[in-house]
């Protein structure tokens, strides 16, 4: 089957790597891609909201299945540009339609979602320009610290959590008078902050069956210690020790089942990834939010964790026979560490020549923010590279990952050095 992969980061080379060692998959496109996926596939320089694009290429190279990586795509309507015109609406896809992407498209519509159909999450209203005071006053009532979320997309910078009153003011002002966020904080759910350990739960679905993919947990925070700012993410483990089988019986009965069983009401067909953010908060699972598609870096520990072929799992999904499906998960640690850019998630540098990635021999690398010169790779992004290790014990799937992270070199480089040693003492 001839497939595209729309992305360019280390979730698109992570698909692309899996997809690419399938018998199942003919010719493999990704669009636009970066150095990585080169490697596995074809790249198409084709932005991934090309939409008219993207059909061209479906048409010419005689795509039959197209996986959305980000969710850029997905709440613009890719799948319903598709099913919209006759000579696509037949091609397989896995993503949502842009109403099921409203679960990460909106974070009003996904809290209103979650209190219909008593999904466990923390306490919230949304307050837009028209009712900014009103806003005001509900943080005057508020336990600190408080989390304040621009309701729409955001680039993964739409989330503050206000450690003093004066610092939540200032930032719903900030994001509702002073269109921060542009339209993505027209308006803004001011949400209790919960405590606890965050984990991420994957779940693939084809609007009636579903699958749990294996759980991860990442690194969000640039600095060692989970501090400083917050990134896309510097790396992830898998699994993680807390999310015992009695912990996941209860996120599976208490959030995925209603989650899904809530779409089907809605009457939104939901086909592709639900990433659950949740947080174990006094043992119990919360939701924090909903993602449209997979999490990026855990899809570099989650994929390589999973034994079943991927490619076969993806045209289950889009097929809507996932019932029929079959996952098996090894029971492997995997542990990611992702190099970045000096400066990043600030202002940073592309068009660095990276090197040292071949002697990298006991790790996976997934390409983030690289791309091809002549015969050169160089760098692209701010999240550069995730580097994947595996082993039956933490200790030495985090070695494996820490080691590539020291071995591929560039200017500026840096990466956190704790990924995975917080799990570890637990």
């Amino acid at each position: 089957m001839n497939t595209l992969i729309l992305g360019s980061g280390g979730r698109e080379h992570a698909f692309a790597w899996r997809i690419a060692q399938s018998p199942l998959c003919d010719k493999l496109f990704v669009a636009p891609g970066n150095a990585g996926t080169a490697q596995v596939a074809t790249n198409l320089s084709i932005g991934y909201n090309d939409f008219e694009k993207i059909a061209e290429a479906v048409l010419t190279h005689e795509i039959e299945l197209v996986i959305v990586g980000p969710e850029e795509p997905l709440v613009k309507g890719i799948r319903d540009y598709f099913q919209s015109r006759e000579d696509l609406k037949d091609v397989l896809m896995v993503g949502p339609d842009s109403k099921g992407a409203m679960l990460e498209g909106s974070k009003d519509f996904s809290k209103n979602f979650m209190v219909k159909y008593g999904i466990p999450t923390a306490k919230s209203e949304t307050f837009t320009k028209d009712t900014f005071e009103s806003g005001l006053q509900y943080l005057e009532n508020q336990k600190l610290p408080i989390v304040l979320k621009a309701d729409g997309l955001a680039a993964g910078k739409g989330v503050i959590i206000a450690l003093t009153l004066e610092e939540a003011k200032i930032a719903l002002t900030e994001m509702l008078v002073d269109a921060k966020f542009g339209d993505a904080s027209s308006k803004v759910v001011i949400e209790e902050f919960l405590t606890g350990i965050e984990l991420s739960v994957f779940v693939l679905t084809d609007g009636n069956s579903y699958k749990i993919l294996p759980e991860a947990k990442d690194y969000k925070r640039i600095g060692e210690g989970d501090t400083g700012l917050n990134t896309g993410g510097m790396g992830a483990v898998s699994p993680v020790p807390f999310a015992s089988e009695k912990f996941m019986q209860v996120v599976e009965n208490e959030i995925v089942i209603p989650t899904i069983e809530g779409l089907k009401k809605e009457g939104i067909n939901y086909n592709g990834f639900i990433f659950i953010g949740l947080m174990n908060h006094e043992g119990e699972p919360q939701v924090i939010e909903y993602n449209a598609r997979m999490g990026d870096p855990e899809t570099e520990v989650v994929l390589p964790r999973i034994e079943s072929d991927f490619m076969s799992l993806m045209i289950a999904t889009a097929k809507g026979e996932l019932s029929e499906a079959d996952i098996t998960v090894s029971k492997q640690h995997a542990v990611t560490t992702v190099v970045v850019a000096g400066g990043y998630p600030g202002d940073y540098k592309k068009g660095d020549i990276i090197v040292g990635y071949d002697s990298v021999k006991d790790a996976d690398i997934f390409h983030a923010g690289t791309k091809l010169e002549g015969n050169l790779i160089v760098t692209n992004g701010g999240r550069v590279m995730a580097l994947t290790g595996m082993s039956n014990t933490l200790e030495r799937a985090i070695q494996k990952s820490q080691k590539a992270a020291h071995d591929v070199l560039f200017e500026g480089k840096y990466y956190r050095k704790d990924i995975g040693l917080d799990v570890l003492r637990y």
